[in-house]
């Protein structure tokens, strides 16, 4: 069971996320819909029933999914909906934060929490803070930088993975929805991402201390995999394992070639290298460097890529040992830290 006291404490990172990035108030009504299947979804479940006192909640195990549906169509523009889900909820064919969003519903969304265990829940609750002048301040000088840079690098300890190219505009996971069209997402944040323009002008070498398996859960093999990256492609492996193997086997099987995409600048220091949770989904906001495997994604086109949107279908996060990160030439990570 969850303490009291690390409730308390998802109560107040609760209600920041509530009041300061989805800014949700009333008279703008309120309905979470949550499942009993796990500890974490229990005590979340307690947290929002302090902070949304007035708010109606639906446990979906418990209605038909009629009844859901029906709860969703109540709702009015700005209104606010939580999802808390030991795995995934599934009405139907959609995707039920496509959906809500289709109706300008704003949506908190809190999936596959039984994949954490133990501390790991512990973890994922300080991970809700939100602290606005952080994430805005970091996440927006790190897009301006970005936006402007014509060459970046990462440096592993030793190797260093080399962007000779200018980048696609950066897009901020950061809770400021002011710009967008839709409001909220998946929880917890922290992210900043983009990839080079010219996928081919990535080379070098990189050293990952995890990646995401074939189970979708953060693997962390005994000593850093070092990626030899050719012309954007990984073409090489040193000291890998035989679950990166397979996953590499499958990108070639599907893709014929392992493309390296997104650079991901995580921003949630509730994860670090050493602090970690199983869930990838949730791991990648980790404070530091992730960089995505595979022909898949779907933020960025490009107009004469090999691979059309059909066929690309893989998209595998691997995290990288991250010593320091320069763009430009000036340093904008280091000693476990964004320093802009």
């Amino acid at each position: 069971m969850i303490s009291p006291d690390a409730i308390d404490t998802a109560q107040k990172n609760i209600q920041d996320i509530i009041s300061h990035a989805i800014q949700h108030a009333e008279p703008h009504a309120a309905l979470v819909v949550f499942d009993k299947g796990c500890d974490l979804s229990i005590a979340l479940t307690e947290a929002y029933q302090r902070c949304l006192p007035n708010a109606q909640f639906i446990d979906f195990d418990a209605v038909t999914p009629e009844v859901v549906l029906a709860a969703f169509a109540t709702l009015r523009l700005k209104d606010l909906v939580v999802l808390i889900q030991s795995t995934s909820f599934r009405l139907d064919a959609f995707r039920i934060r496509v959906h809500l969003f289709n109706q300008s519903l704003k949506v908190i969304e809190h999936p596959h929490l039984s994949r954490l265990v133990g501390n790991e829940q512990l973890i994922y609750i300080d991970s809700l803070a939100y602290d606005a002048e952080y994430y805005r301040g970091v996440g927006n000088v790190l897009k301006e930088k970005i936006d402007r840079a014509k060459v970046g690098v990462v440096d592993s300890g030793g190797e260093q993975l080399v962007f000779d190219s200018a980048f696609e505009s950066a897009k901020l996971n950061v809770g400021d929805y002011s710009q967008m069209k839709n409001v909220g997402g998946q929880f917890p944040i922290g992210e900043v991402f983009t990839e080079a323009k010219n996928l081919e002008s990535v080379n070098g070498r990189v050293r990952i201390f995890a990646f995401g398996d074939t189970s979708f859960t953060v693997n962390k093999p005994e000593k850093p995999i070092t990626l030899v990256v050719t012309k954007g492609r990984v073409t090489d492996t040193v000291d890998s394992t035989p679950e990166f193997e397979k996953v590499l086997a499958n990108i070639r099987a599907d893709e014929g070639e392992v493309w390296v995409r997104e650079l991901g600048l995580g921003l949630n220091r509730a994860f670090t290298q050493d602090r970690m949770v199983r869930d990838i989904g949730t791991y990648e906001r980790m404070c530091g460097i992730h960089l995505s495997l595979g022909a898949k994604h779907a933020v960025y086109k490009k107009p004469n890529f090999v691979l059309s949107r059909n066929e690309s279908k893989h998209h595998v996060d691997v995290f990288a040992v991250t010593h320091s990160v320069s763009l430009d030439g000036e340093m904008v990570y280091r000693d476990g830290a964004w320093c802009v």
